[in-house]
């Protein structure tokens, strides 16, 4: 049985139509000869976010497990509006949530590793159906509780999903069709990079690019998946970048949501950083306002999920720009959002002087 892998994130998903949207470019693939489609699907834009800060309303100690199951909720209506969609051009498809979908992780809540995996589920269900709506970001535990993958994971779901189903590639479709030198919709000048190996991503990713998941990415290189990157508009679809194993480019990336991790000294610091280290969270070493700290760029309310379980350092949220060449990678934090995207566009600037005429 040959699958095909296609995960859409939630800016498809601004409002109903794009679940119609979707829906008709899936009818589209069958009709032209594809045979078995997998689609895995983020919350509705914005979803998460309102299911966090509802919890957080009602008691700002909720646990992980009570938070990941609440932040799960947003895939899963967003499966049944798409399933919905579907279903009315006459398309035989059903859907499965984390509890059906055969992922089992460890009991990290908030940030979920997998740890085992079983395409029974979904292969069962591409026996009956012509299409499989897989919910994103989220599986179970080794006791059967659901768990989140992280924020963005969505990515990973649908690379795991290929990985187990024996496929080779998967396409993700996003605002954007493929990975940039920055952020197009912050540095209109930013230019699509020809070929991008997994571990430029990834890193790209840790520092605050949107466009993969780095445990994603980590993942295609693990198991050989390739990632195709796609952008799906009301013209059409428009076809990015493919992630293989090669290909550099400097870039600049923006991580809006970075926090600054204080510390009352360097060895509180050293220690934390290394406890992030072995949760494979990327953190920078930097001062501020005289004190040791830590910058985190990804994973944010993860890190400070372990940070604040082992002592009681401040949180500050920022804006952190990033200029990372070939082997180089400088930090910048800026507390005004406005004033980071200038910065940003300054350095892209002499990055790529008069990019809008060149090639990367």
């Amino acid at each position: 049985m040959i699958v095909t892998i296609l995960k859409f994130g939630g800016s498809n998903f601004l409002d109903p139509e794009g679940y119609h949207r979707v829906a008709r470019h899936i009818a589209q693939r069958l009709a032209t000869g594809e045979n078995k489609i997998v689609v895995v699907v983020s919350a509705m834009k914005g979803e998460t976010d309102r299911l966090k800060a509802q919890i957080l309303d009602l008691n700002k100690q909720a646990s992980p497990s009570n938070l990941d199951a609440a932040l799960a909720i947003g895939e899963m209506k967003s499966v049944c509006r798409l399933e919905a969609a579907v279903s009315r051009l006459g398309i035989s498809v059903t859907s499965l949530n984390g509890y059906g979908l055969g992922i089992r992780t460890n009991s990290d809540f908030g940030r979920a590793t997998v740890e085992s995996v079983d395409p029974g589920p979904i292969r069962s269900a591409l026996q009956e159906h012509d299409v499989v709506i897989a919910a994103g970001a989220q599986a179970i535990n080794q006791s059967g509780r659901l768990t989140f993958l992280g924020r963005n994971a969505s990515d990973l779901t649908a690379v795991v999903i290929a990985s187990m189903l024996e496929e080779h590639a998967c396409e993700i479709y996003s605002d954007v069709p493929g990975v940039s030198t920055g952020d197009p919709n912050i540095i209109p000048e930013a230019q699509l990079i020809p070929e991008i190996g997994y571990r430029t991503i990834a890193k790209m990713s840790r520092y605050g690019a949107k466009v993969l998941h780095h445990g994603a990415v980590e993942y295609a290189e693990k198991y050989g998946v390739t990632i195709i990157c796609k952008s799906l508009t009301n013209d059409g679809v428009v076809t990015g970048k493919t992630v293989t194993g090669h290909g550099n480019a400097r870039s600049v990336t923006v991580a809006r949501d970075a926090v600054v991790i204080s510390f009352a000294s360097v060895a509180a610091r050293d220690n934390r950083r290394a406890l992030l280290d072995q949760n494979d969270i990327t953190a920078i070493d930097v001062e501020q306002d005289g004190r040791p700290g830590l910058c985190v760029m990804s994973d944010t309310d993860f890190a400070k999920q372990i940070v604040a379980g082992t002592c009681t350092p401040s949180f500050r949220s920022t804006t952190a720009v990033t200029e990372r060449d070939t082997s180089v990678s400088r930090l910048h934090l800026i507390g005004d959002y406005e004033r980071a995207v200038s910065l940003a566009r300054q350095l892209h600037e002499t990055m790529y002087p008069r990019a809008g005429g060149r090639t990367v």
